[in-house]
């Protein structure tokens, strides 16, 4: 008894106040007052999330399971006709052909100053892969077998404006005529490769990747100085992204894009130089914001495609033939982290991780801007470089 006394005493100096002791059986008529009151609220007002639920395992559970989410808007006839291709195509199983290709789509507007170099890139790898060339002003002939014969039907195009989407658009759908094609690449009359014909091949058919760039510029080149609320409601502005056009895609994607109309007008109508006082350009909108919006855990957000921003000005980096050194193409081919570069006051440097299978792996394939000129001097690297 003296203990007790003196632990009571103790709660006291802690400032902790005595339970009363209930007499009789009132404090059992009390909690059954309040369980009763408990689960009359319970049935009146049902679970309505899964953490209750779980909690407290009412029937109206398996309810709760099966209702499909509310979207935030009701959507428009057209947005729920391009979901459901959109989702049917990404659950597709994707075609193994025996026989893999890759598509090396050339955009240019006229001739080819690298054709030599990457004729020498094709050589004895026929068969893996397929050339088309896109020439909006000028067509001449050829100078390697690979490239003859392979220009299709071509139209003008003008920077900046959707005709360079349009381009696009139109190599993807020449090269899907082919069934064996699984990866298509977008190149430029001043790209060049960086590595052998099997590093390239194997980088990209053995992934199910897009290599598309894509991030959020915040800052007026990006989507603070380029979108447009006529793009409401299919693009938000939170969903609008930046990145270089130069990419590589998957047949999956590449019949995304073929099938996509309702956000490809979206940019035709309102992503162009001018409209609203913008200068929005949508070679470098268009792909990068529909990917990041239906399938963003299919693409890379980088592209294998090198060029070199770091000046900050309206033009990447040119190189000259002084340029051309295995220093140049040692440093091209170990960058393992993408850079980009926003546009507001802050120009934060984005850095992404180059991931491929899970693996930390060499950004770059290709490279540009490189001056025709440098043609000899870059035939001349490759030809005693071994570390392509």
């Amino acid at each position: 008894m003296k203990t007790a006394r003196a632990w009571r005493g103790s709660l006291k100096d802690f400032g902790i106040r005595q339970r009363p002791n209930f007499k009789g059986p009132n404090w059992v008529i009390v909690l059954v007052c309040l369980v009763s009151i408990f689960l009359v609220g319970l049935y009146i007002y049902q679970p309505r999330n899964a953490a209750a639920c779980y909690i407290f395992l009412s029937r109206s559970c398996s309810d709760l399971e099966n209702t499909p989410t509310v979207p935030t808007r009701e959507l428009t006839d057209e947005e729920n006709a391009a979901r459901v291709v959109i989702t049917e195509i990404l659950k597709s199983s994707p075609a193994s052909p025996k026989n893999a290709k890759v598509a090396f789509m050339f955009l240019t507007p006229g001739p080819l100053p690298f054709e030599m170099l990457w004729d020498k890139f094709f050589q004895g790898h026929e068969g893996r892969f397929t050339v088309y060339v896109h020439a909006s002003r000028e067509q001449q002939p050829h100078v390697s077998p690979y490239f003859s014969g392979r220009n299709i039907r071509s139209e003008k195009v003008d920077w900046g404006k959707i005709s360079m989407v349009d381009a696009e658009r139109r190599l993807l759908m020449n090269a899907l005529q082919d069934p064996d094609n699984q990866q298509f690449v977008l190149l430029s009359d001043s790209c060049v490769p960086l590595h052998n014909f099997d590093f390239v091949y194997n980088y990209l058919i053995f992934t199910n990747l897009s290599f598309i760039d894509c991030y959020d510029d915040p800052g007026p080149h990006g989507a603070g100085g380029r979108y447009s609320e006529h793009m409401l409601p299919e693009i938000e502005f939170k969903d609008f992204r930046k990145g270089s056009q130069w990419f590589t895609m998957t047949r999956k994607h590449a019949l995304i894009i073929m099938a996509d109309s309702l956000y490809y007008r979206k940019f035709r109508l309102y992503c162009r130089p001018g409209f609203e006082g913008r200068n929005c350009y949508a070679d470098e909108h268009y792909f990068q914001t529909l990917f990041y919006m239906v399938d963003p855990n299919g693409i890379a957000n980088w592209s294998v495609t090198y060029v070199d921003w770091s000046e900050r000005k309206w033009h990447p980096r040119s190189y000259k033939p002084q340029d051309i050194t295995p220093k140049l193409l040692k440093n091209l081919t170990s960058y393992d982290t993408s850079l980009h570069f926003t546009s507001d006051e802050k120009k934060t440097v984005l850095t992404t991780p180059c991931m491929w299978n899970g693996m930390r792996r060499p950004c770059f394939l290709f490279a540009r801007k490189f001056y025709p000129e440098t043609l000899n001097n870059l035939l001349q690297l490759f030809s005693n470089s071994t570390s392509v």
